[in-house]
């Protein structure tokens, strides 16, 4: 049974884990600066979204069979740093509670998978690559600062993936530790381990706060968090049913909301990192990553104190030429499905819109570039043509019948 230990599927879930940790989290940190928040209050932030995201992933990865990669509202987050501290962190929590309540009667109500049923599936690929284009990009940045280190990741994810692809990942994180380590890049003997002590917050609820905090919060968690995360798992064959994704997500956030967690959703960026063959070869083996990931989210909480020590001993460079070379398999299966789509004007016009970044009315660049490219669709396509394959339901199989008969 030992050779069987799907060991590619639990590195892919810590290195989603170690991602979400190393990005996000700064700028969840950020947010507890600009309010001023203790260092026990951050940790039980962190034990809250952490224990959230864990409970969520698991149950949904175990009774679906699907790798579910849970997170907190990334885009959400930041939102609370020009908020901060003219609002409480009392009615940030009250502000949790009615954006989770709210997307919770959203996921209930089927309104979401009406909405994913009109998304063409270049449209959705053009969205995801947009988004996960920057990380690419960045990976090659930390070149002008620790060439040795980026340049030995880079022919070590070469070899790796030359010789064993399946683990290619997990031997480039710890190819990537070794590189600091010899270096003197890292600083861990600053690194104590501190378990945290979670804090009850009372929620106040307020106009200013539903306004300013709670509607803007489901609007980027519905367009940042849930529009790419169930594009992936779509493309990546797990025909998930969202009700139940929102539903348990969105439990999840109402019982961690009381120690200063932000809302729990479904992860978009480093769910690529688990669905495709990376992950596992096999795609029914592949929730053990969702599993392993809720499992590590898990531990990280416990010790919330110790794992920003942790992140604070690892260079930057680290994490960010790791997550970038990590998504490159997502980032080629959806430029080549751009490519391959009939609505690839509006494929590519998603494409860019996303990618460039831009934020709008409060909105970030995944909610426009959908909403360009699907305008584009209806522009551009032929008058007698029809709809396209929508997104959740089952038109590929008649393409692909119609092109292979």
């Amino acid at each position: 049974m030992q050779s069987s230990l799907p060991v590619s599927a639990i590195g892919a879930g810590f290195l989603a884990v170690l991602v979400s940790l190393a990005g996000p989290l700064a700028i969840f940190y950020q947010a507890a600066q600009a309010g001023h928040m203790s260092n026990q209050m951050f940790a039980s932030w962190v034990w809250g979204i952490t224990l959230g995201a864990a409970l969520a992933g698991i149950i949904l990865s175990w009774t679906l069979k699907a790798p579910v990669i849970t997170a907190w509202s990334a885009p959400g987050t930041a939102l609370l740093i020009p908020l901060f501290p003219a609002l409480s962190i009392h009615e940030a929590v009250g502000a949790y509670l009615t954006a989770a309540l709210l997307l919770l009667a959203i996921g209930l109500s089927g309104g979401f998978e009406r909405l994913m049923a009109h998304v063409p599936k270049g449209v959705a690929s053009g969205m995801m690559a947009g988004i996960l284009l920057p990380f690419g990009l960045n990976a090659f940045k930390g070149m002008g600062t620790l060439p040795l280190l980026v340049c030995g990741m880079l022919a070590a994810f070469l070899i790796f993936k030359r010789l064993t692809p399946r683990y290619s990942v997990v031997l480039l994180l710890v190819a990537g530790i070794a590189i600091a380590v010899v270096t003197g890049q890292t600083h861990l003997a600053s690194v104590q381990l501190q378990l945290v002590t979670p804090q009850f917050i009372t929620p106040v609820w307020s106009w200013s706060s539903t306004f300013s905090l709670a509607l803007p919060l489901v609007l980027t968690t519905l367009s940042g968090q849930y529009l790419p995360g169930m594009a992936i798992l779509k493309s990546a064959g797990y025909d998930v049913p969202v009700r139940r994704v929102v539903a348990v997500n969105s439990v999840a956030s109402i019982l961690t909301a009381f120690t200063g967690g932000i809302t729990i959703a479904i992860a978009a960026i480093t769910a690529a990192m688990c669905t495709g063959r990376d992950a596992h070869e096999d795609p029914r083996k592949r929730y053990i990553a969702g599993i392993a990931n809720g499992v590590f989210y898990l531990l990280a909480g416990l010790c919330g104190g110790s794992v920003v020590m942790l992140f604070a001993a690892l260079p930057k460079e680290l994490i960010v030429t790791l997550a970038g070379l990590a998504l490159l398999g997502p980032i080629t299966v959806n430029l080549a499905q751009i490519a391959e789509a009939p609505e690839r004007e509006a494929s590519v016009l998603t494409f860019l819109a996303t990618a460039s970044g831009m934020t709008f009315l409060g909105l970030g660049s995944a909610f426009w570039g959908i909403l360009i490219g699907m305008a584009a669709h209806h522009v551009l396509r032929p008058a007698a043509a029809t709809n396209p394959s929508p997104l959740l339901q089952q038109g590929d199989k008649h393409h692909a019948a119609h092109r292979h008969p």
